[in-house]
């Protein structure tokens, strides 16, 4: 049985117990609606089975579900519905069914919406459990006709089950009448669930508290999937709430040059963003503080919106970045992730997993312009990065953010700006030099210390990368067409693929 000491009853959802800061107060009825396919009665399923696994009796009353499609949702998520559930099928009377029987001087919404309510007194009293699920309210606001006798009939169910001591949870679809906001005000809480139709991609969740009496609770929308298992909630991310002691340490590359740009490395708890059309080296930049990293004896977390893992694999492989052995050596988790298949909130969970559970203190992004792709407008975007960069830079953890921006050479321009966000920001360009097509790299801002202010080219070659001087001889590099002013200049010649100075 319950202990008495407990205030809460935790609803069995992952992460939903976060956003109502412990679960349900106990003896209180609650109110769970949301359009059909939402995932209103997987919910109450887990929240039952969550309640029977701590020894709780517990009841489901079900006015539109048969028990066999009850016991078919369950097992569909491996759930098992043991003999501390008792499903009750509420159905109507037989007499109350027979035309020939029905009443002439009386309505038989008021007969069936009496022996309805009769009906759920009598299962509750028979079993007094501790939990009871009540699917759904359509059905008796249906039955009641009036927002006047749908709202007394709410306030006797409220009234009968607060003797009790019961956790209740109403679920209502929304179907009869979505303006009628007459539960609201008569329960103790309020979880309303939507379901988003994009023009592309899968649908998508989001859950948010309109109501807790008494209770602090994490507002804002959170986003949520169905998936076997039932449904899992991610909390949205506040980054305030995190926040670890780890002392800030200056991390370089082991490339001296690229170093020496950055003014020694990159520090300890900072983000960094690497900006430059497609194809300039954003990622191997990023991956060779990866490398560094599992010389520390560090772990990295990779994640990959735009290229398919099997491709960077044999791309990296030549230039001495074994990814493939890095993973199954257990010094990164890799994964590639599919915008149109992922919302923001479970993106941001999967990184805090990382963090916490693999201690991953290198984070890669790559690229926003395909995290973008899974937000539903660019003001959101920036928030949730704001929130994410916040988060990790209090865990001490690197982050590294690729972005493409639109064009090869000359004027160019990025998806989104979010360079204001990072703490570095490095910039990589095409340029034009002697009848070749040249890579240029510089570091444009950097808010933790001192870095170099000159432009270098560097060259991918067999060796990897290779950093050149400073591009002091050249005018106009960043804009693509730069113009030689010093004959002088000494430019890397990688013609024959080993990069040295020419």
């Amino acid at each position: 049985m319950v202990n008495g000491n407990e205030s809460k009853a935790m609803t069995g959802v992952a992460g939903l117990d976060d956003v109502l800061s412990g679960g349900l107060s106990r003896g209180h009825v609650f109110l769970l609606e949301g359009s059909p396919g939402t995932g209103k009665t997987t919910i109450a399923l887990q929240f039952l089975i969550e309640g029977a696994n701590l020894g709780e009796r517990c009841l489901y009353i079900t006015l539109s579900e048969t028990e066999d499609e009850l016991q078919e949702s369950a097992a569909s998520h491996g759930m098992t519905v043991g003999e501390s559930i008792e499903i009750f099928e509420l159905v109507p009377p037989e007499s109350l069914l027979d035309a020939d029987q029905q009443q002439s001087l009386l309505y038989s919404s008021d007969l069936e919406l009496g022996e309805t309510t009769k009906l759920i007194f009598e299962a509750f009293e028979r079993l007094k459990p501790s939990r009871l699920v009540i699917d759904s309210l359509s059905e008796i606001r249906l039955l009641a006709q009036s927002s006047l006798r749908y709202r007394r009939q709410i306030l006797a169910l409220k009234h009968f089950f607060a003797k009790s001591g019961a956790t209740v949870v109403l679920l209502d679809d929304m179907t009869s009448d979505n303006l009628d906001k007459t539960v609201h005000s008569v329960v103790h809480g309020v979880v309303h669930l939507e379901q988003l139709a994009p023009d592309y991609g899968s649908e998508r969740r989001r859950m948010r508290v309109v109501k807790y009496r008494g209770q602090a609770f994490r507002g804002g929308y959170h986003d949520f999937v169905i998936k076997t298992g039932g449904v899992a909630v991610f909390p949205r991310l506040r980054a305030l709430e995190h926040r670890t002691d780890f002392a800030r340490s200056t991390l370089g590359t082991g490339i001296a040059e690229f170093d020496g740009l950055l003014g020694g490395g990159v520090e300890r708890g900072s983000s960094t963003l690497l900006i430059g059309p497609a194809g300039t080296g954003k990622s191997l930049f990023a991956l060779q503080f990866v490398v560094a990293a599992a010389k520390r004896g560090e772990r990295s977390a990779i994640f990959i919106f735009d290229e398919e893992l099997g491709l960077l694999y044999d791309r990296m492989k030549p230039l001495g970045i074994d990814l493939e052995r890095m993973r199954d050596e257990g010094a990164i988790h890799i994964e590639q992730l599919d915008a149109a298949e992922l919302s923001p909130g479970e993106f941001a969970q999967r990184v805090r997993d990382r963090v916490s559970t693999f201690d991953a203190k290198t984070v890669i992004i790559d690229s926003i312009n395909g995290y973008q792709a899974s937000m539903p407008e660019e003001n959101a975007l920036i928030l949730h990065m704001h929130e994410l960069l916040q988060y990790l830079n209090r865990q001490g953890a690197n982050t590294f953010l690729t972005v493409a921006q639109h064009g090869l050479v000359g004027d160019m321009k990025s998806p989104v700006d979010v360079t204001y966000l990072a703490d570095i920001v490095i910039l990589l360009r095409y340029f034009e030099a002697l009848g070749k097509v040249r890579r240029a790299i510089s570091v444009i801002k950097k808010r933790t210390g001192r870095h170099e202010d000159t432009i270098r080219e560097f060259h991918i070659g067999d060796a990897g990368l290779t950093l050149g001087p400073p591009l002091s001889g050249f005018q106009g590099i960043l804009r693509g067409v730069p113009t030689l002013v010093n004959e002088g200049q000494a430019l890397l010649n990688f013609s024959d693929g080993d990069g040295k100075d020419s």
